[in-house]
């Protein structure tokens, strides 16, 4: 039963990776060509502002969740 929740954990680990990848790819995308390019129907900068700006107007709340997103996204392999 270990052996599943350990292969569970390294697909939800790679899917992150992967979904972090592509927020990255977006950002550079966007900065290139602009943010009318037919393969990316949304604004991937104006998102991430919009959410940036949404977690610091939450004070204390949004700090707090800012903090366990970062600690999530660093915590290594275990």
């Amino acid at each position: 039963m270990l052996q599943y929740v350990d292969v569970l954990k390294n697909w939800i680990y790679r899917l992150t990776e992967l979904g972090i990848g592509l927020i990255a790819l977006g950002i550079v995308v966007q900065i290139i060509f602009g943010s009318d390019v037919a393969f990316m129907p949304t604004d991937v900068i104006g998102n991430l502002t919009s959410m940036i700006a949404s977690l610091g107007s939450n004070g204390l709340v949004g700090l707090i969740a800012l903090a366990i997103i970062l600690y999530l996204f660093t915590k290594r392999g275990t």
